[in-house]
């Protein structure tokens, strides 16, 4: 036998030959004490990791000291009931049990902190990334009901209690479930999508392809919520979400352009056209017409150009956001119909002309009226 093993074997026998001749009060009472040392002790390191962590420089060496200051407590507690087990001569089922209990607690004490470790992870990431956060917490929860069911299966496993035949009815009762859920889970993983990717975010106004407009009030697990001007809900499932092609207009920002379409009569000056509405465009935005943004500038094009009875202008601005559109056109347009009367420019409606060929209608008239 080597020596320091003959030397480890020689302390715990006098251990136990002084616990043999102490009287069994005296052995009682030194449990708690070995217990309330180990917390005392765990503590005061606890506070030490604490004080470090304040001191950290970095963000992963901030999260390392966090775990590691919950460490010392349920660790040195652990070594004073392993010490106490292999030092006391206890009976075969009690030491058996208390190997068990021990041997449970390590469990859950390493699931804990790995579990501790990630979460915490989770929320530096979440406070990093803000527009993460909606996301970090789903997975934080993820994250703890895995580790939960693995610590569950070994301890169950090491008790000696098999699981072989409720993980058959398990796996048999998660395929039933699977197909009927299958709706469900498709639209709670497109909402785990939507929120990581962030196609869209609450307080966006967004159009989906099919028509449906409006702000977004609430990503949930089963349907995106969107508030339309007209003050109503409609919910929008999120795996159809997910396919459907979307114009957000509060992405990559709420100012937007408009075009107002400005119809005159042929015959009138282009140029003259283009500086009136410029004009009028930018008395509006002096005056300050809510919702029209003065920077960028207003700007007219000779766009879509010759109509069949007019000339085609388009006015273009800016707006502060998408709903601010509405008000903007109402007003410029009228303030456009002022001016132009103003000004002598006509506004035409649309005409025909309509050319009939003489000697085609007699021939016409003829073979109508020959009996």
């Amino acid at each position: 036998m080597p020596f320091r093993e003959a030397q480890h074997a020689r302390h715990l026998g006098y251990v136990r030959h002084f616990i043999h001749t102490t009287p069994k009060v005296i052995i009682y009472l030194s449990i708690p004490c070995a217990l309330i040392i180990a917390f005392v002790v765990g503590y005061a390191l606890k506070r030490l990791f604490q004080r470090y962590r304040k001191r950290a420089r970095t963000p992963v060496g901030e999260l390392l000291l966090a775990v590691l200051a919950e460490l010392p407590i349920p660790l040195l507690l652990l070594t004073a009931v392993y010490t106490l087990m292999e030092v006391l001569t206890l009976p075969s089922r009690y030491r058996k049990a208390g190997s068990e209990l021990i041997f449970t607690l390590v469990v859950i004490v390493i699931f804990y902190f790995i579990t501790k470790g990630l979460v915490g992870f989770m929320h530096r990431l979440a406070l990093r990334e803000p527009k993460l956060e909606r996301i970090t917490q789903p997975t934080s929860f993820v994250i703890r009901l895995v580790f939960i069911i693995l610590a569950i299966i070994i301890i169950l496993d090491n008790l000696g209690i098999h699981l072989t035949a409720i993980w058959t009815t398990l796996g048999i009762g998660s395929v039933a479930v699977a197909l009927g859920l299958q709706e469900t889970l498709s639209n709670a993983f497109a909402g785990l999508y939507i929120m990581a990717d962030q196609p869209v975010a609450p307080g966006d106004y967004v159009k989906l392809e099919g028509g449906y407009e409006g702000y977004v009030v609430r990503i949930g697990w089963r349907a995106t919520s969107l508030r339309t001007l007209a003050n109503n809900l409609i919910f929008v499932p999120n795996a159809s979400l997910a396919k459907t092609v979307i114009t957000n207009y509060s992405r990559p920002e709420d100012r937007m352009a408009i075009g107002i379409q400005v119809s005159v009569a042929y015959g009138t000056d282009p140029n003259r056209v283009e500086r009136v509405l410029l004009e009028i465009a930018r008395e509006a935005a002096k005056d300050g017409l809510d919702g029209l943004l003065a920077d960028p500038e207003p700007s007219v094009r000779f766009i879509p150009g010759f109509g069949a009875s007019s000339l085609d202008f388009s006015l273009n601005v800016q707006v502060r956001r998408f709903v601010d559109q509405y008000l903007v056109q109402s007003e410029l347009r009228k303030r456009i119909v002022q001016r132009f009367e103003k000004e002598g420019i006509d506004m035409p409606f649309p005409t025909r002309t309509i050319l009939l060929d003489k000697s085609a209608l007699e021939t016409l008239s003829g073979r109508t009226l020959k009996p």
